[in-house]
């Protein structure tokens, strides 16, 4: 067992095929639950920041071989200095942007993309564990992404339900109408926590919106109820819940 060990901690070809490999599988994993959601990132790009990371943790360790064998003599006249840790460092400054890119702001103040940008950069640090030869480390990030990005993902929606707090986004006729929508939210004793109100332009009209940070009572029927009284009034034009 030590032997196996001490050969998979080693820097040879199969090795190093080996840890490239695991870290494209880590990525696919990774990949394969956002590709399924229809995220920005999906799986060829999980994978590719995986290997990407781990390639240049394999080249470090390549360059540190090579000054200590082929190139020493050349090391030892120079006086180069070797710091393997830059490469890494390089890695992780690096995936901000493309991180970065996959964060959007999308209609009426809501930011979609972080779960994805922080999956990314995940992906490249297991990359980075995956090239130095750190499998354990690798092997058990990659569970536990896996179960936080595919299981707890219901979890998270069902928790959010049982709060009972929810956003609204409503058009209406004029200004003066928000009158009647606070009167349907008081009726249900419904908390309104947050109030913004926007314009918006809607096959050439422009029509008064708001976005409604709402607590529900927790005897009534919560979503349904309050998003279907709220339609029936007259003055309003359309009423959806916003979903994080």
């Amino acid at each position: 067992m030590q032997a196996v060990t001490a050969y998979l901690h080693s820097f040879s070809f199969s090795t190093v095929c080996l840890r490239l490999l695991l870290s494209a599988a880590a990525g696919g994993l990774l990949g394969y639950g956002r590709a399924r959601r229809q995220r920005p990132a999906g799986i060829r790009t999980f994978m590719l920041t995986s290997i990407g990371a781990c390639l240049s943790l394999i080249l470090s360790l390549y360059e540190y071989e090579m000054l200590r064998g082929p190139w020493a003599e050349t090391v030892a006249e120079v006086g180069l200095r070797f710091d393997g840790s830059r490469y890494a460092a390089s890695v992780i400054t690096g995936i901000g942007f493309l991180a970065a890119g996959t964060i959007i702001g999308a209609q009426h103040k809501q930011i979609r993309g972080l779960t994805t940008a922080t999956g990314l950069f995940t992906a490249a640090c297991i990359g980075i564990a995956s090239g130095a030869g750190f499998y354990s480390c690798a092997l058990i990030t990659v569970l536990v992404c896996a179960i936080v990005l595919n299981v707890l993902t219901p979890m998270e929606k069902t928790f959010k339900r049982r709060l009972h707090n929810i956003d609204l986004y409503v058009e209406f006729d004029q200004p003066e109408d928000l009158s009647q929508i606070m009167d349907v939210t008081d009726r249900l004793q419904a908390h309104v926590y947050n109030l913004e109100l926007e314009r918006t332009t809607r096959k050439g009209d422009l029509y008064p919106s708001a976005i409604l940070t709402l607590k529900l009572n927790k005897n009534k029927n919560a979503h349904s109820e309050i998003l279907s009284s709220i339609a029936e009034l007259p003055c309003v034009r359309l009423v959806t819940e916003l979903v994080a």
